[in-house]
């Protein structure tokens, strides 16, 4: 399956500001890519690129005085297949875990696991450990908050998002993900693309997705808290802690989202001459 992907962000600055992007592809998906994917700029902009403790690719600039659009326009090729589902995937004692996977069961700035440790084991110590216990979390989750774009709130935290009940898919993933780390489980945050492969279309304006991956049974496995069903098409941008980690632009000084539109589709198979 072909997939057509990409964005145009406006970013609106008073001033020369550094800014910090992470806006390409992940690494472990460009093998996958049928035509190339840079970032394009509408202004003269010298932009480096470095790759960051959690292994994305990320890029620096200096953004001048005024509005300067960022652009990316690719394809890539995509199995068509829906996100794994391993029932019998084990949960790993602590003391197992690989050294690098550690970092994903500590609290982070929006998974503030210390407020809902209490709640989590209330909730799960009774469910079995590993994949069924995911899955409970990503059913209470999923029923427990109120997917609307209304609500959206870049400061709300795990914990904010289980008192206020709403929120977007930022939202579903750092409350499963703070529960999974209260129950022992490495959980970590993913944002990309995914579009309405393979679905019912679904009105309103694209936009980035949010979706969280577990390590269970020595691998990492994509789980939905927002959508809960396994889906078709994801493009991973870029894994971390929580949004902190993959915001997708970092601004050192005053910046405004001027314009923001993303598009993902399937490109239609060729019927051939």
């Amino acid at each position: 399956m072909k997939i057509r992907a990409g964005f145009t962000l406006g970013y609106e600055c008073p001033q020369p500001t550094p800014m910090l992007l992470v806006l390409n592809i992940h690494p472990s998906r460009r093998a996958d890519l049928l035509t190339e994917q840079t970032l394009r700029f509408d202004r003269p902009i010298e932009a480096w690129g470095y790759t960051d403790g959690f292994g994305n690719a990320c890029t620096r600039i200096v953004a001048p005085e005024g509005i300067t659009t960022i652009s990316t326009a690719f394809e890539i090729y995509d199995d068509g297949q829906p996100d794994i589902v391993a029932l019998d995937a084990v949960q790993h004692d602590i003391k197992d875990l690989p050294d690098e996977v550690l970092v994903f069961l500590l609290g982070s700035r929006y998974c503030d696991t210390d407020r809902l440790a209490d709640l989590a084991w209330s909730l799960f110590a009774d469910t079995p450990p590993g994949w069924p216990r995911v899955q409970a979390i990503c059913d209470y989750v999923h029923t427990h908050i109120r997917f609307d774009y209304q609500n959206a709130d870049a400061t709300r935290t795990a914990h904010g998002g289980y008192i206020d009940r709403t929120g977007v898919c930022r939202d579903f993933a750092h409350l499963a993900i703070a529960l999974c780390r209260c129950m022992n489980i490495p959980a970590r945050y993913c944002t990309g693309y995914l579009g309405d492969i393979k679905i019912p279309y679904v009105p309103g304006p694209m936009d980035f997705s949010a979706w969280f991956e577990v390590y269970l049974g020595g691998h990492w496995y994509t789980f939905d808290a927002r959508h809960n069903t396994p889906r078709i098409g994801r493009v991973l941008m870029a894994i971390g802690r929580d949004a902190t980690d993959v915001a997708l632009s970092t601004n050192f000084g005053p910046s405004r989202l001027a314009h923001f539109d993303v598009v993902m589709e399937e490109v239609p198979a060729s019927t051939g001459p």
